[in-house]
């Protein structure tokens, strides 16, 4: 809903989906500022987006639209060496000394705050990594066009092409090294522009100042190819999304504020791809596959990330000798982090292989879809099952659909499980493999569960080479060529 003057707030009713909202002085206050209310149909709720808000991204947008012109008339090399420049000055301790700065200075906060800092902290290993994405970036082959077919008919030919999309639009949980994610789009010809988390803005913003915008400069690659949203409030992202000038809206997280963007997006007529929420499945089959389920076990749950071992799945057939190989990684996963491990356990997993001391175990009852957050101290489901059928219709009715690992010296078994699982991502060993930049040597720009579905056409993960249309173009030698 647009601007409207002298609404009367005790008088108006909005019509969200089937339901009637009572239009609040909060409402009235930020239309009649130049603001936006975006009704969710599915809720009936109404979100507000101040004036100065949506101004901010309405620029943020149309640079990013200025910015996606300019990038066709660059050369594709200019666009390999901005990526090198920037993982240049990633690597230059000069350079990337104030980014640092500006991380602690997040980290100090979003401590003071309480808020989990495992995903914020620059380390080394993310640094490095942020360096290897975009140098990644600048050895792909392939440009912003390309030839995919052609077919030839007598006197014509038709052929398609691969093409840039346009304005990709991101929203980042407070994670630092997005912005190697996000400048992969600049590959395939697109521009972008993106909102990220409040704990790591100042990063961002340093990040930007220090290395993103010299990179650009030195490439000869214009600055509105790379917008930085600089707010830290929510309705930031609820404007970003609402903007029916996006090609593709990207939503990096989990949870209910993933799902409300993305439909935010679909209102407005954009495509989206939406992460949805996280959390890896493993099942142990009826064949014990003995040390290769110890490591799958404990090289799962090495840090809490989206494709991080959530819940594992024993089958009655073996339970207690499965258990005990559970307990057993368990243990020795504690051990290694000289901490403890959390696990929640189905009642119908008791035993006496839960008396090591470095295991919390709580007996309860089992929500087997819920995602544990944590930080330093690892937590996982632990539950049993009848028979394999069984534990794959758990997975496909609880899971997010999303990560499946299936371990068992029984080939047949994973193979079962392989073509009746609702899982974009199958494996026989260890969860973490899902990454884009790990498993296919293309950084990832998204991961996409099967939560609300399969996708059509793609794969879970999206990468740089994946953001694009398709144009078809015609040659006719034959000049009386007609229907």
């Amino acid at each position: 809903m647009d601007r409207s003057d002298d609404v009367d707030a005790q008088a108006v009713k909005v019509l969200v989906g089937d339901v009637l909202v009572d239009m609040t002085p909060e409402m009235s206050a930020a239309l009649s500022s130049g603001g936006r209310l975006v009704g969710l149909r599915s809720s009936g709720s109404v979100l507000i987006i101040p004036g100065n808000i949506r101004n901010a991204v309405n620029e943020s947008v149309t640079a990013a639209r200025r910015g996606f012109v300019e990038l066709q008339r660059v050369d594709q090399g200019r666009v390999d060496r901005f990526f090198e420049y920037f993982a240049d000055l990633v690597d230059d301790d000069a350079s990337f000394a104030p980014v640092l700065q500006a991380n602690a200075e997040d980290v100090a906060m979003a401590r003071s705050r309480g808020r989990s800092t495992g995903r914020l902290v620059i380390s080394e290993k993310m640094r490095r990594d942020m360096s290897a994405g975009l140098r990644m970036w600048a050895g792909l082959g392939f440009s912003r066009l390309g030839l995919s077919s052609s077919l030839d008919h007598i006197g014509w030919t038709v052929e398609s092409w691969r093409a840039p999309l346009g304005v990709v639009a991101f929203v980042f949980e407070g994670r630092p090294n997005v912005f190697a994610d996000a400048t992969g789009v600049l590959k395939s010809g697109n521009s972008v522009v993106f909102r990220i988390g409040s704990d790591a803005l100042r990063t961002a913003r340093a990040i930007r100042d220090h290395a993103l915008f010299p990179a650009l400069d030195r490439a000869g690659l214009p600055r509105e190819a790379v917008n930085l949203i600089d707010s830290a409030e929510h309705s930031a992202g609820w404007a970003l999304f609402d903007d029916s000038r996006l090609s593709l809206a990207v939503a990096r997280g989990s949870g209910a504020a993933v799902s409300q963007l993305g439909e935010i997006a679909r209102q407005a007529g954009t495509p989206v791809s939406l992460h949805g929420t996280g959390g890896a499945w493993m099942i142990v089959g009826s064949n014990l596959p003995g040390p290769r389920l110890t490591s799958a076990i404990v090289h799962s749950l090495d840090r809490k990330v989206c494709n991080t071992l959530n819940t594992l799945v024993v089958l009655d057939v073996n339970r207690t000798k499965s258990l005990e190989a559970v307990a057993h990684a368990l243990g020795d996963l504690a051990r290694a982090r000289g901490g403890k491990v959390i696990v929640h356990a189905a009642k119908d997993a008791d035993g006496p292989f839960w008396s090591q001391a470095e295991l919390d175990v709580q007996f309860e009852s089992i929500d087997p879809g819920e995602e544990w957050e944590w930080d330093e101290t690892p937590e996982v489901t632990v539950m049993c099952a009848r028979s394999l059928e069984e534990a794959v219709d758990k997975f496909n009715r609880h899971s997010p659909r999303f990560v499946l690992s299936v371990l068992s010296d029984d080939a047949d078994e994973v193979t079962w499980a392989w073509e009746n699982s609702e899982s974009p991502f199958f494996g026989d060993g260890f969860t973490r493999w899902v990454d884009g930049q790990f498993a296919l040597s293309r950084p990832e720009l998204g991961l996409a569960n099967w939560q609300s579905g399969r996708l059509l056409g793609r794969g879970g993960v999206l990468s740089g080479d994946g953001v694009h249309t398709m144009r078809l173009r015609v040659r006719q030698a034959d000049p009386d060529l007609h229907r």
